[in-house]
């Protein structure tokens, strides 16, 4: 195991403190850890942990869901949204083989893509097992794509002349990360962004059920148990009970900050366990099996959308 010496101690606790900064993004959290592995500032220590913080963080996030909007927006959109969510999960697990990506992080860019992008990543890694390593390439796959649908996603709405409804839909539907939905929408309109944050949680809460139905496939080989992804129960506590008490929402308001903030350190103690071999050792199979089905998502839900609604 790898000692810190003192100086790579305050090195490193300075990262997490920075994860706290304003404008400290989960990307930007992935490549401080990364830079800091590259100079061996990592240890076991504080990785190890970085399973429970995954699953801490998506459990707090959970305080920050409207569960009224997320019903109201299922009535009209569950139909769309479940066949969304599965086709690309099913095309994601395809084109993994295909590109004969790892299993595992073949399942994070395929559930990444199809709900939410990181939050997605982080509840099901733990469900699967998943190693630092493919946390990672999932999360950086997602993170690339993101920056990319931020200037390229307003440009084609207006290309095809959409209105603020269909664009809001298709931002939501298409753009991985709930951050990169309300940036990319906020540019197009005012209801853009309001249908797409909307539309944008709705999927989120697919979080639970493709949790479940990985951890069902994910059993213990040996006793025949299945894992129950018991953060997830948690996560849905946590929703009600910041819809029966909206009282105390500024409180819920600060939990969910600190689950965002969370999941920002837990990407920094990732980033800092990988090694450069482990990044040549991947290689990139699974960016371009992440990309080839962002544009399937992308694209099949932009014709739906213009030729049906």
């Amino acid at each position: 195991m790898y000692q810190f010496s003192k100086k790579t101690s305050y090195l490193f606790f300075i990262g997490i403190a920075l994860c706290f900064m304003p404008g400290f993004s989960p990307a930007i959290a992935l490549v401080t850890g990364l830079f800091f592995s590259m100079f061996g500032i990592k240890t076991t220590r504080f990785t190890k942990y970085t399973s429970s913080v995954l699953q801490a963080s998506i459990v707090l996030m959970g305080f920050g869901m409207n569960l009224t909007l997320v019903i109201e927006a299922s009535k009209s959109g569950f139909g769309f949204t479940a066949m969304s969510v599965i086709s690309t999960i099913s095309i994601g697990l395809l084109l993994g083989k295909l590109f004969k990506v790892e299993k595992a992080t073949s399942i994070l860019i395929a559930a990444g893509t199809a709900i939410c992008g990181g939050s997605a990543i982080a509840a099901v890694a733990p469900v699967i097992n998943a190693k630092n390593k493919q946390v990672l390439f999932a999360m950086a796959v997602v993170f690339v794509l993101n920056s990319v649908a931020l200037i390229l996603f307003p440009i084609i709405g207006h290309y095809f002349e959409m209105s603020q409804e269909t664009f809001g839909f298709w931002s939501a539907i298409a753009i991985h990360d709930t951050s990169s939905v309300v940036g990319a929408s906020s540019a197009y309109g005012e209801k853009a962004l309001e249908i797409a944050t909307t539309v944008k949680l709705t999927r989120a809460l697919w979080i639970i059920p493709v949790s479940i139905v990985f951890a069902i496939f994910n059993k213990n080989t040996e006793s025949g148990k299945i894992k129950i992804p018991w953060f997830i129960g948690v996560f849905v506590l946590a929703i009600i009970t910041a819809h029966l008490i909206p009282q105390w929402h500024d409180g819920f308001a600060i939990l969910n900050w600190l689950g965002k903030k969370g999941m920002i350190i837990a990407l920094l103690f990732i980033g800092s366990s990988i090694s450069v071999s482990e990044i040549r050792e991947t290689g990139s199979n699974a960016f371009i099996m992440g990309i080839l089905l962002w544009i399937f998502i992308g694209t099949t839900s932009l014709y739906l959308l213009l030729t049906h609604v």
